[in-house]
């Protein structure tokens, strides 16, 4: 009996799956490839496999290297001020951390609002409010993170093995003392681990938050796109892909270490 119900559970998914499909399908609006769509896709293949090496490095002028740089400061800058500035939020939302429920949900409610609003939407606000640089990237990067990174922090000190934060209480230590000798030395590898995994995301966060004027190597390329110079933009998708293949092997052999 138990099989049978368990076949027509999965027959009803698939059957769900395939429905949900075919409904997608029928909202989209099919109109066939433009006249001009082989030209410029050759062109662009063209230009890809052909990139601007000259682009590299111009001492006088904005180049590749110079972009990537504040690329990556953009994303040091914005994982470095939410790494802080979400500590004690963590704390908030951590359900071991308050006796009462009411106090860490209200955390996890404030920590799940910063981070469903893209980076995108936070840019675009930062940058009517302080113009189109890469300070409203750093501010946009940073606040969202804070969301990521607090929920990430918070599930660390949930994790955590509560004998010695117990015992100190038992021999009459404080809560600072509680939380310098019983709680961080536990959560501190974890919080690196996370913050240089978030690096990992925000330095390809950064390069999307150029695209709309909030600095660093995604301001060149919309630039590239727009005059269609596709040499220039495949020697600048070569040194996105290099830097954050770089990155991403860097942060995870050190991860690696520390957990």
């Amino acid at each position: 009996m138990s099989a049978s119900r368990s076949t027509t559970y999965k027959a009803a998914g698939w059957i769900a799956v395939i429905a949900l499909f075919i409904w997608a399908l029928t909202g989209l609006e099919l109109t066939g490839f433009q006249p001009t769509t082989w030209i410029l896709t050759k062109s662009m293949l063209s230009g890809l496999v052909h990139p601007d090496w000259a682009y590299v490095y111009i001492p006088e002028g904005e180049d590749l290297l110079r972009s990537l740089l504040e690329t990556l400061s953009i994303s040091y800058l914005g994982n470095f001020v939410s790494a802080v500035v979400c500590i004690p939020f963590a704390f908030w939302a951590a359900a071991n951390m308050s006796r009462f429920r009411a106090v860490s949900g209200t955390g996890k409610l404030f920590l799940s609002v910063v981070r469903t609003i893209p980076e995108i939407i936070m840019a675009l606000i930062f940058i009517k409010a302080v113009g189109p640089n890469a300070f409203a990237g750093v501010m946009a990067l940073g606040l969202h993170s804070v969301g990521m990174l607090g929920k990430l922090y918070a599930e660390a000190i949930e994790n955590m093995d509560m004998g010695p934060t117990e015992a100190m209480t038992a021999v009459g230590a404080n809560i600072w003392q509680r939380m310098a000798f019983a709680v961080v030395p536990q959560v501190i590898p974890d919080f690196i681990s996370y913050t240089l995994y978030r690096f990992e995301i925000n330095v390809r966060s950064a390069t999307l938050l150029g695209v709309i004027g909030a600095g660093g190597i995604g301001t060149p390329l919309i630039f590239a796109l727009n005059a269609r110079q596709w040499p220039r933009v495949g020697i600048i998708l070569i040194g996105i892909i290099v830097t954050v293949s770089v990155i991403d092997y860097i942060s995870g052999t050190l991860r690696k270490r520390i957990v």
